[in-house]
This record gives structure tokens, sequence and C-alpha cells, in this order.
């Protein structure tokens, strides 16, 4: 069955007839994805819409565990063995971790490296730019009250006012 599904071209119909292989009015659905295929044999008393949702359904939750999977292995790598207290007082660092991952429903990254590189390198960044926006606050703050003065010289210069 493997050989006959490698040599179909990804132009035809996922849908096939399989009599010959499985008995009488059996019949095969399949989604290729990457390197594995899911393949669903049933009956005609089936509907093929049906076991293709079905099909997509177990990709759907195969991507999901995937996801979990790396996302657990990289939240151990940044935290050194993670622990729910990690992840409640460093939420934003786990959003970042996730967002790494998965976005809009897809599965982005499965690559636990991959995913704590960008989020090194996404955390620098914000650092270095907090850094910069603090300095000018800085800058802007120390030039402000300089500007202004807070205690008169005199108790009656500060009376005519």
């Amino acid at each position: 069955m493997w050989l006959v599904l490698c040599s179909r071209p990804e132009n035809v119909s996922i849908f096939l007839e399989m009599d010959s292989l499985f008995g009488p009015d059996s019949r095969l659905v399949y989604k290729h994805y990457a390197t594995l295929y899911f393949v669903l044999v049933f009956d005609g008393s089936e509907n093929e819409l049906a076991m293709l949702d079905l099909i997509q359904a177990a990709l759907f939750l195969y991507l999901l565990i995937l996801a979990f999977v790396v996302l657990v292995e990289t939240l151990d790598k940044c935290f050194s063995n993670v622990c729910e207290l990690d992840i409640v007082l460093n939420y934003s660092k786990m959003h970042t971790v996730l967002d790494e991952i998965v976005f809009g429903d897809q599965v982005l990254e499965t690559s636990s490296t991959e995913v704590i590189k960008a989020v090194e390198d996404l955390l620098s960044l914000s650092f270095v730019e907090n850094k910069q926006i603090n300095l000018r606050g800085l800058c802007r703050l120390e030039a402000a009250s300089n500007a202004i003065s807070l205690v008169p010289k005199s108790v009656s210069g500060w009376r005519g006012r």
C-alpha cells in the first residue's frame, strides 16, 4: 500500500477504491504531510468526507502534541528543570516561547534549539531597546529637573510667586 501511495502524483484524488486489497466495497482515504501518511480504510457505508475530516482532526492532534512536546522541552531548557512557579513568575517569557512555536493554529517551529535562539534574540533586543528608552527618558528627566527650581532660594521669593 505504501508503494501505491508514494507513487501517486500530488494532483490526483486522495480517495481510492481498494477492493482488490481489502475486499469488496472498501475505500481508502489518505493525507500526506511531510514524510507521514495518514491512512484510513473504510467501507461504502461511511462518508468519504467524514473520513477525511477524521484524518485532519488526527493530524491536528498530532501537531498539537508535537507543539506541546517542543514547548515542554524548550521551557525545560530555558528554566533548567521547569516547574509551575517558573511559568507563573516568567509568564511573558513562556508566552514568547509559545509564540515562537505556534502562531494562528499553525506550528511554526519544532526544534527547541531554534526556538531558544529566537527567544534569546528577542529578549536581548527587548533589553537593549528598554535600556535605550530608559537612558533617553533619564536624560529628558535630568534636563527637565535642571530647568525647574523646586525649592526657592529665599522664603520671601517663595511668597512672591
